[in-house]
């Protein structure tokens, strides 16, 4: 199949909508169940390129959930803690494969942001990773293959129409590529520069010390960027994005919102969290937007009279600025990426306020001094990568 018809592009209003291949090639698609559409299509060949890129340079199964052409989170298949499995609701049955691990941390980092999400799979969906998907609200999927029993699962999902898409591993797009922009056609060679373990070797701060978990999480992190759209910044832990912010004007805004999100995914492991007792039967989506408000600054209004019994069957202490903060304080470890330079210190002093420990940043800021010093103030390791990572 060379072209496929699609219902409509962005908008119902913009008809007719296609894809294809430029050079005349057969698509490297298989659409197996479902008709995905346009947005579906732009989420699926960018989280595709996401996960084929991360299992590459790591040698993990890799997972990512996107919306709307940016990544909510990225992760690479390392097993679940118990405390992983609780706070991902994971049923205590299910037998988890390195790849299900993997879309279950990448679907982790903000369940919010992640409601109706693409899925994509470095390798074939098991029966573990369809079982996982079909209990979450999302609208596809794309793997290089699917096992006949995951594929039986997935196509009971909403009422038989939930978009599952097969890729060719082995598809090569051409080196130059083209979009149009209000009737302009932009031409750029395809950014096909290579992110690995070789790109961290110059460490610009006094501590150099930099484990092979933060190589790996420094991987996840500028793979991650670069198919989120600019300007973004990524915190990464354990192999899994916890807080991706996405196509802010400011880079202190995108590490400030970044930053908040991976608060927000520790925050959920706080005992009082933990100890949250929903009532029977209550959905998913509103069990996750119950802890959202409950852990925010809003939360009177999920424990207000009359409120609370919907969601709860106990009603919860408050979650108090006060023990937010000090929790916060508790988390270590986290390595920050960057897809541009960060041009002042200011973005070093709001990382580290969520545990950051290590930085990949390409360098060439006039006040790249600065930055090296705000580091070493605090035995912050940094990586100059020299690469930057647009995507538009």
């Amino acid at each position: 199949m060379k072209t496929l018809e699609l219902k409509y592009g962005c908008n119902p209003n913009q008809k007719p909508s296609s894809i294809y291949v430029n050079d005349g090639r057969e698509l490297p698609i298989q659409v197996l169940n479902g008709r995905p559409g346009y947005i579906n299509f732009m989420d699926a060949l960018n989280s595709w390129q996401l996960v084929k890129e991360l299992k590459e340079a790591t040698g993990l199964p890799a997972a990512a959930s996107f919306k709307h052409v940016s990544p909510a989170g990225a992760a690479v298949g390392l097993p679940l803690s118990e405390v992983d499995k609780q706070i991902y609701f994971v049923e205590p049955t299910l037998e988890l494969s390195p790849i299900a691990c993997a879309y279950i941390r990448a679907r982790g980092a903000d369940r919010l942001c992640s409601y109706g999400d693409w899925a994509a799979l470095s390798d074939t969906c098991d029966a573990a990773t369809a079982a996982y998907l079909k209990e979450e609200v999302s609208d596809g999927v794309i793997a290089p293959d699917y096992t006949p029993e995951a594929l039986e699962i997935l196509k009971t999902k909403k009422k038989g129409n939930y978009n599952v898409v097969k890729i060719d591993p082995n598809y090569i797009p051409a080196v130059q590529e083209h979009k149009d922009v209000f009737g302009i056609t932009f031409e750029q060679g395809r950014n096909n520069f290579k992110i690995d373990r070789d790109l961290l070797t110059n460490i610009v701060t006094e501590n150099k010390e930099l484990p092979e978990s933060a190589v790996i999480d420094m991987i996840v992190a500028l793979i991650t960027l670069k198919y989120t759209q600019s300007n973004s910044v990524c915190y990464v832990k354990d192999g899994q994005a916890i807080g991706v912010g996405a196509g802010q004007q400011s880079r202190i805004h995108c590490t400030r919102l970044a930053g908040n999100k991976a608060d927000n995914w520790y925050i959920r492991q706080h005992p009082k969290v933990l100890g949250l007792q929903f009532v029977d039967g209550i959905r998913r989506p509103d069990r996750d937007n119950a802890i959202d408000v409950y852990t925010s600054d809003e939360y009177e209004d999920v424990l207000a009279e009359g409120e609370w019994q919907t969601k709860f069957k106990v009603k919860p202490e408050p979650l108090t600025a006060e023990e937010k903060k000090a929790w916060v304080a508790t988390q270590t470890g986290v390595t920050v990426g960057s897809d541009a330079f960060f041009p002042f210190g200011d973005n070093v002093e709001r990382a580290r306020k969520s545990g950051v420990q290590y930085i990949a940043e390409p360098g060439g800021s006039i006040r790249d001094d600065h930055v090296i010093e705000t580091c070493n103030k605090y035995g912050i390791v940094m990586a100059f990568t020299g690469m930057r990572l647009f995507h538009h």
